[in-house]
């Protein structure tokens, strides 16, 4: 079976859209080749790391990191038309917190340990994007993990445990030591890499040379 790394943080907006082009990348690869059987990995990245556990306020954030607010208002407008093509309709106006993704990384890497966490993942980007929803708070989560089938109560142990914390941030400096530095980026196979939410033409392109 092929797998496909992931390496993506979800306060990343272009990470929801390579989502998505991956999934069109696949389609593509299984018209030709019906049998074709992949396996997503999803991988912790942290685009700042230095984010305050309880987060920080978003736009305040942006406008320093890009120098305003209209070069803001730019770049959401170019996310917003990138997105509306994979149905993917952003509202960063109801964002206020730019989330610490440690706790949501840790609970995917939780989820992986039982299975495909395609969906877990889909419903964090979801609340980060389109609802608004504070990702970092550990009630929130959990609450999204029941709404994709896993058990509150062993969630809300996990996340309040600590454990894995140091595994994923472990994980994490290693994609940054393979010069990873932007995302998503994808390793197939661990051996062909695609950076960027690329055109799932070039995604699918990966996927034959591995296969190959």
């Amino acid at each position: 079976m092929t797998t496909i790394d992931i390496i993506s943080d979800l306060v990343c907006p272009w990470c929801f859209i390579g989502l998505r082009r991956l999934d069109a990348a696949i389609a593509e690869v299984r018209r030709a080749l019906p049998d074709f059987a992949c396996e997503k990995r999803w991988r912790p990245f942290f685009l700042n790391p230095d984010t305050p556990p309880e987060g920080e306020p978003y736009l305040p954030f942006l406008e320093k990191k890009f120098g305003g607010q209209a070069p803001v208002e730019a770049l959401f407008e170019r996310v917003r038309a990138a997105g509306r093509q994979w149905g993917v309709n952003y509202a960063f106006e109801k964002i206020d917190v730019r989330a610490n993704t440690l706790q949501a990384h840790r609970l995917i890497h939780w989820a992986q340990q039982h299975g495909d966490a395609t969906s877990l993942v889909e419903r964090l980007f979801v609340a980060q994007f389109q609802r608004g929803e504070r990702i970092g708070d550990p009630a929130l989560l959990k609450h999204l993990a029941v709404e994709c089938g896993y058990s509150g109560d062993e969630v809300e142990r996990y996340l309040a445990s600590g454990a894995d914390t140091d595994e994923v941030r472990t994980l994490e400096r290693q994609f940054r030591a393979m010069g990873i530095s932007m995302v998503p980026t994808f390793i197939v196979d661990g051996r062909e890499v695609v950076v960027g939410a690329e055109d799932p033409a070039i995604l699918a392109a990966a996927i034959r040379r591995a296969l190959a």
